[in-house]
């Protein structure tokens, strides 16, 4: 393609439709209908020159063009109330439901290893003994010791922040960085399990495995769920970059990603849930059952909200993905 006369040939329509969408608001029928066809044109003109003779300062000036007929043709919209319920009833309880292959088998898994890691780390003292002195661990395991006061050292509600805070920003990187073929995720899971397996190893050794549970089990249940959740959408989004099935490997990872991206606001308010139940519930003075009971109760609340919500949602074309009015739309064609 000779660029300068293909500039040359199609700059008046270029010029043209900037100046009808600078007075979008004041177009009549006809050129109302001229608009969209120089959108369509011009359109067409940034794709061929994008393909076949790439120039930064054209190819950004025809893009900002592009965007403001688009702007100019389909209108614009604004998030409101309905958009947050519709995301909370149908987006995110279907994007949950959809990885559910992905996320109970992390799950199932992850915890087999962090129960072995446990079971080994408290059958074997000289593993203990490379984790910390005899002394320390004595005082990390003791009643009224560091595994119990850790979750009463601070103010409930600055507590319960950290927590969020740290696990949200977890969720996020599982989620993120699972475009890397999955592979950071693998070690983001293992490290969780692996401070889980030394906490159950450690008091079990001690004698104090039932304490540990009661301390665990009632925000533990809803936190970890929403880590394999993430995990597991992460390396589902690494194996879409391998195989991208019927799709494009680029309209997979787009589809795939911005559901993602969804699922991690999702996620940052189940573990806001957990983390309060942390801050406000593990710590407090209810009997060990009661506490427990708050911890099931917030599970089994999700997966009945996941597998309800979302298993109807699917099931009338729910995706998790955004709606098709508000992605990027494909370009247009036009002779």
């Amino acid at each position: 393609m000779d660029l300068d006369v293909f500039v040359y040939a199609h700059r008046a329509e270029w010029d043209r439709l900037d100046a009808l969408t600078r007075r979008r608001r004041r177009l009549n029928g006809a050129e109302t209908d001229e608009l969209i066809t120089l959108y369509q044109r011009t359109a067409t003109h940034l794709s061929l020159i994008q393909s076949s003779a790439p120039d930064p300062q054209l190819t950004g000036r025809l893009s900002r063009l592009v965007a403001r007929a688009r702007s100019a043709v389909t209108g614009t919209r604004r998030a409101s109330w309905r958009d947050a319920a519709r995301f909370l009833s149908q987006g995110f309880p279907a994007a949950v439901y959809r990885t559910r292959h992905w996320w109970v088998p992390t799950a199932l898994v992850s915890t087999a290893v962090a129960i072995l890691l446990g079971w080994w780390i408290g059958t074997h003292p000289e593993v203990r003994a490379t984790i910390a002195a005899p002394a320390h661990l004595r005082e990390l395991t003791r009643p009224g010791g560091e595994y119990e006061t850790y979750y009463s050292s601070h103010p409930a509600a600055s507590f319960a922040a950290q927590v969020w805070t740290n696990n949200a920003q977890a969720a996020a990187m599982c989620l993120v960085l699972g475009v890397f073929l999955g592979l950071p995720v693998l070690w983001i899971l293992f490290q969780n399990m692996l401070n889980l397996g030394i906490g159950f190893g450690l008091m079990s050794s001690a004698g104090r495995l039932d304490t540990f549970l009661g301390l665990v089990l009632p925000h533990g249940l809803l936190e970890l769920t929403a880590v394999f959740v993430a995990a597991g959408t992460g390396l589902r989004l690494g194996w879409t970059v391998i195989d991208p099935g019927p799709r494009s490997r680029r309209t997979a990872l787009a589809e795939e990603g911005r559901a993602a991206v969804g699922m991690a606001i999702g996620l940052a308010l189940v573990l806001f849930v957990s983390g309060a139940i942390e801050g406000f519930v593990t710590p407090s003075g209810l009997p060990t059952w009661a506490r427990i009971g708050i911890g099931i109760a917030a599970e089994l609340a999700f997966l009945t909200y996941v597998y309800v919500l979302g298993g109807r949602a699917v099931r009338a074309g729910e995706t998790g993905d955004l709606m098709a009015s508000e992605r990027s739309s494909t370009v247009p064609i036009a002779a």
